[in-house]
């Protein structure tokens, strides 16, 4: 799994003109995408560093404050652009593969206590954020 992660001060994702996730003040907006070898064991592993990872304010977590996290899929994390002019996506998982290990992401950090918002799986979705610093890793698990 492969994360991008933005220190934000708010975000959203609109689909289809309804705004379907949001977070307002310090929190993370999280893009992850999934390949084929991705498990339930990973989307923990990457849940638990979401929570912990101390990058807000102070060298803050979202575990020590509370701030929430908005969590948007995107397969584009698994393109590869080396050859050409056109991207494959070969890397990145199916949705039937990819989609319920999102959903466990969430869940995963939903248990930890996590306020967790989303974008739609598999829509045309238009994320607006206000990166904080600006503040972005990429994770990998």
């Amino acid at each position: 799994m492969r994360a991008v992660v933005q220190r934000v001060s708010g975000a959203k994702v609109v689909v289809a003109g309804e705004s379907v996730g949001e977070i307002t003040g310090e929190g993370l907006c999280v893009l992850v995408g999934v390949t084929h070898d991705d498990t339930p064991e990973k989307a923990g592993r990457l849940a638990r560093k979401l929570w912990g990872l101390r990058i807000l304010e102070d060298e803050r977590s979202c575990s020590d404050t509370g701030a929430p996290l908005l969590v948007v899929s995107q397969f584009t994390l698994y393109g590869d652009a080396r050859k050409g002019r056109r991207p494959t996506w070969q890397a990145a998982a199916p949705g039937p593969v990819a989609e319920p290990l999102v959903e466990e992401v969430c869940a995963r950090l939903r248990a930890l206590g996590a306020r967790v918002e989303t974008g739609r799986f598999g829509a045309k979705m238009e994320v607006s954020l206000t990166n904080d610093g600006p503040f972005t890793v990429l994770l990998e698990v």
